[in-house]
């Protein structure tokens, strides 16, 4: 049977591709017992679909060479047992648990294409696949465990087990082919292990808690098993990793918001080991029950449902995931949404409502009268519908997505795998289906149409009013603790201190009432972030600066989407909240919430700030270089918001920070070019277009990778006759012009106003460094490179590139830079220098200890990744020069890759890597905290770094 005869035209040319590669991965052998089975239309059919489907599936066949046919034999191959006896070494635990997930996904992915298995089914399986492979971990880890520090006992000598809580679609067995598993961990009692080298317990379940998440998350050869999220445990990322079961009952009892009580709807003990850890489980959820279902219909939760589905509709509004089948209007969220929101309310007094599993709580929704008739089955299709096309989105890359492709040649391979005849025929049933869930979800806890309850607001104007009478202490903090501010009494002092300041005490009538109309308005507000209290905390600053001037608290009074996006911001960020109290100004970005977090394109941002200049007064040179930094300063907040809430990815921040900067620097000389040629005037043949002067940036700005707050590493080339002269009346030789113009950028750039300084510039990385020249003639920089240059200079100019003034300069440099680093070298001795060179950074910059690790020096960081890509470059230039076209590290292993001189799962192990470190590293320069973070962060990419460092540059 011709396997083409079941495939659309449109789809032929990836399936012959897709089909030749697998033949030739497997060999004759397998390719003549797959085509055996193929026996009918309907297999060869499944066959077609799942590889034009699913690039992940034909990769894995490749390296399964006898999985095809087993999938052609079998109805279901099942699952594996792990034979934990067998495994010696954690790398064979990992490779075994990669493997066995690697095949059970081709499976699931293989049946639902072939119409074998239904959603529900492929749940059920993915989610057998987890607890199998978090249980035989955690047993494989524990004996460990036990075989070097004991069993972990009670106070009493009795065994502690480990318990471990799968969270969301886990505990509802509704795992998708590329979740996230959120996990809990417990333990009944503190303790201490028997063995010869003890260990408290709580150090002994979090190393075991760690080594579990490891086998299980980290990136390997194999891919990973599955990502681990650790962020619904009390406290989130800043608690501990374990907790005993009183710990875990007095914070839910104490300090438990209702999300979390949303979130626990769906936990459930997925695995467990030690003696009495049936038991002990049991115990646990008897002990969670009561936080989740109160004993009555429980109308109090209503507000917070009804805030939280608000929150929903917000940030589809935001972040317009109109593609989005999970966020956005109508996806998978609402429906999940829709039946929890009743099981909150109910389950306490009808036990019925406590199922985890959405499709089987639908009808029983409609059958208690919650749900109109026949919506039950209405949001069953739709939300079965959805998973389906969840399915087969991460089915494709396994990526965790839930977008649909932008590419209509993408949307037309999905629909095709999915069984359909085209994209809009699948698309008329997504829009049928998500129209279904979007009106149900609308009618859930819609607001009342009118109430005579007191507002939230009038409760924090009286809390504001009232705070400093001491007899009323006890209700504010009631108040406050309810509100999520905890401490309450920390928050209850912040504001008695705020109240009783000597700024506030002296303010007239106006902006007392003011301050007065905001109090209520911003605690609120802060309720309903994350953190009240840090929000709080952050945003008083801001409040002092601007008390003096009340016309600040007129825009937040009047414009409660900017106050909520401000508590946001500053609850995010303290370096967001520490720009705000500065410069105050900068509230103004704020009032346009789409602009906000809106991302701009470079020339979006170039052409803003030359309207911004034309506003100012070109005699003026105070007034310009204010507007610069109150520009800068404006769109970092912007750029810095659209990374905290999500709207821009890692790439993306740098590439608008480096884009900010360029215009910057672009502008800047324009304004430095006016002022020397006023005075001295210009060197022949140039012009404010083509000044024969241009900037080269290295390092970040250099390769796209600005963060927060970096400095500029950059370097100034002419290319004007150096020895002629300018033609003003107090005219100087070419040389002096081009030093006074850097002089004066570099002046424009540095100085501090009242805004502070642009930015910090570093000229050191120019021919000879301090010593040399400031400006370079670029007949001089090729001979200085060619002649005289360290190899550290070769490597830095690899991230090189020109980013303002004269574009011929500029395409003239960059054609230098491709020759010199074209040249031939002795890779023997390249190596050894760059091994050497990064050998004395390490000795003299990494802070990396026992403790904690450094992202940038540290062993396996990021500067390791950046000298092996420089290496690379360097190295191979001579035989392919696409690799230097770029100057990013990501695109440069890109193009080594397309090149063929590195493996493709080696240089994406190592993107992967860079991108997860330059992630943290933003992260942490967004909460003011330096590049270092614990020792046992990271440990696969450290390992994958360090071992291509070994592979490469031995």
């Amino acid at each position: 049977m011709s396997l083409m005869e079941n495939c659309p035209p449109k789809h032929q040319e990836i399936f012959a591709q897709r089909w030749g590669t697998w033949c030739a991965a497997v060999g004759p052998e397998q390719v003549a017992a797959v085509e055996a089975l193929l026996g009918d239309a309907q297999s060869a059919q499944a066959l077609v679909r799942t590889f034009v489907g699913s690039d992940f599936f034909v990769q894995q066949s490749c390296r399964q060479p006898g999985l095809l046919a087993q999938l052609l034999e079998q109805a279901d191959c099942g699952l594996a047992v792990l034979e934990l006896s067998e495994l010696e070494t954690e790398d064979q635990l990992e490779r075994a648990l990669r493997q066995l997930r690697n095949r059970v996904n081709c499976e699931a992915i293989w049946r639902d294409f072939a119409g074998q298995w239904d959603i529900p089914g492929a749940c059920a399986r993915l989610t057998a696949l987890a607890e199998v492979t978090i249980q035989g971990a955690l047993d494989w880890h524990r004996q460990k465990m036990v075989e070097r520090h004991g069993e972990p006992r009670s106070r009493t000598g009795e065994i502690q087990p480990m318990i471990v809580l799968g969270m969301g679609k886990l505990g509802a067995r509704e795992l998708n082919l590329s979740s996230d598993i959120d996990l809990i961990f417990a333990y009944p009692e503190p303790g201490q292990s028997d063995g010869d080298k003890p260990l408290e317990n709580q150090a002994y379940f979090q190393r075991l808690g760690q080594r579990l998440i490891k086998s299980l998350d980290a990136v390997t050869a194999d891919g990973f098993v599955f990502r681990v999220d650790m962020r619904l445990r009390p406290y989130g990322d800043s608690g501990p990793l374990v907790s005993h079961y009183a710990a875990l009952e007095d914070y839910y009892q104490t300090q438990g918001r209702e999300w979390e009580r949303y979130a626990m709807i769906k936990a459930r003990p997925v695995a467990m080991a030690g003696e009495g850890a049936a038991e002990a489980a049991e115990e646990l959820m008897e002990l969670l029950r009561p936080f989740t279902y109160r004993r009555y219909i429980d109308f109090s939760v209503i507000e917070a449902l009804r805030e939280m589905k608000i929150l929903i509709q917000r940030q589809v509004r935001a972040r317009g995931l109109i593609d989005n089948i999970k966020l956005g209007r109508g996806g998978i969220r609402e429906v999940e949404f829709i039946a929890q929101a009743f099981q909150l309310i109910r389950g306490g007094r009808e036990p019925a409502l406590r199922e985890r599993n959405i499709l089987n709580i639908l009808p029983q929704l409609e059958e208690g009268g919650h749900l109109p008739e026949g919506a039950a089955a209405e949001l069953r299709g739709a939300y079965l519908l959805l998973r389906r096309v969840e399915h087969g989105l991460q089915a494709e890359r396994d990526q965790q997505t839930q977008t649909l492709p932008p590419e209509m040649e993408r949307r037309e391979r999905l629909a095709f795998a999915l069984g359909y005849r085209d994209w809009p025929a699948l698309e008329s049933e997504l829009i049928a289906a998500r129209t279904v869930v979007e009106r149900e979800f609308d009618e859930v806890i819609a607001p009342p149409e009118e109430s005579t309850e007191i507002s939230a607001t009038d409760r924090w104007q009286l809390l504001w009013a009232g705070c400093e009478r001491e007899e009323e202490r006890d209700s504010w903090l009631e108040q406050l603790h309810e509100g999520g501010f905890q401490p309450a009494a920390k928050a209850l002092e912040a504001l008695v201190n705020l109240r009783s300041d000597r700024i506030v005490n002296a303010l007239p009538a106006s902006g007392r009432a003011r301050l007065d109309q905001t109090m209520p308005l911003l605690l609120a507000a802060a309720s309903d972030v994350g953190e009240p209290l840090l929000a709080l905390e952050r945003v008083t600053p801001l409040l002092r600066s601007i008390l003096r001037r009340s016309a600040y608290l007129v825009l937040i009074n009047e414009n409660p989407p900017v106050l909520a996006q401000l508590l946001r911001l500053c609850s995010a960020s303290p370096w967001i909240a520490e720009q705000l109290a500065r410069h105050p100004i900068l509230l103004d970005e704020m009032l346009d919430q789409r602009r906000l977090l809106e991302p701009s394109t470079a020339q979006d941002i170039a052409d803003d700030l030359r309207q911004e200049m034309l506003r100012v007064d070109e005699d003026d040179l105070e007034a310009q270089m204010e507007a610069l930094r109150l520009f800068k300063q404006g769109q970092s907040l912007r750029i810095a918001a659209q990374e905290v809430t999500g709207a821009l990815p890692l790439m993306k921040v740098s590439d608008s920070l480096t884009w900010l900067a360029e215009a910057i620097l672009q502008q800047s000389l324009v304004l430095a070019w006016q002022q020397v040629t006023e005075k001295h005037g210009a060197p022949a043949g140039t012009s404010a277009d083509d000044m024969r002067f241009a900037i080269v940036a290295y390092g970040k700005l250099g390769g796209l990778e600005l963060g927060h707050g970096s400095d500029l590493d950059i370097v100034f080339v002419h290319d004007a006759e150096s020895q002629q002269y300018t033609d003003g009346e107090r005219a100087i030789d070419n040389l002096s012009f081009y030093t006074r113009l850097a002089q004066r950028l570099i002046h424009i750039l540095q100085t501090r106003t009242l805004s502070g300084p642009l930015y910090e510039v570093d000229t050191r990385l120019r021919p000879s460094g301090n010593s040399g020249l400031l400006v370079t003639s670029l007949t001089a920089f090729e001979k200085y490179q060619r002649e005289s240059a360290w190899t550290w200079e070769h490597q830095a100019l690899v991230r090189t590139r020109t980013v303002a003034g004269s574009e011929r300069l500029g395409k003239d440099f960059e054609a230098l830079r491709l020759k010199l680093l074209c040249e031939p070298r002795d890779e023997q001795k390249l190596r050894e220098e760059v091994v050497a060179m990064r050998d004395k950074m390490r000795a003299q910059l990494d802070k990396s200890n026992d403790q904690q690790f450094d992202l940038k020096h540290g062993p396996g960081g990021i500067v390791d990744i950046e000298f092996l890509v420089q290496y690379a470059a360097l190295a191979w230039a001579q035989r392919a020069p696409s690799i230097v076209r770029y100057t990013d590290n990501i695109r440069i292993l890109e193009s080594l890759t397309e090149a063929g001189l590195m493996p493709a799962h080696q240089a994406g192990h190592l993107i992967d890597a860079y991108k997860a470190y330059r992630s943290e590293g933003h992260r942490l320069a967004l909460q003011q905290q330096p590049g270092v973070v614990s020792g046992d962060q990271f440990d696969a990419e450290r390992k994958t770094v360090v071992t291509t460092w070994q592979q490469i540059l031995g």
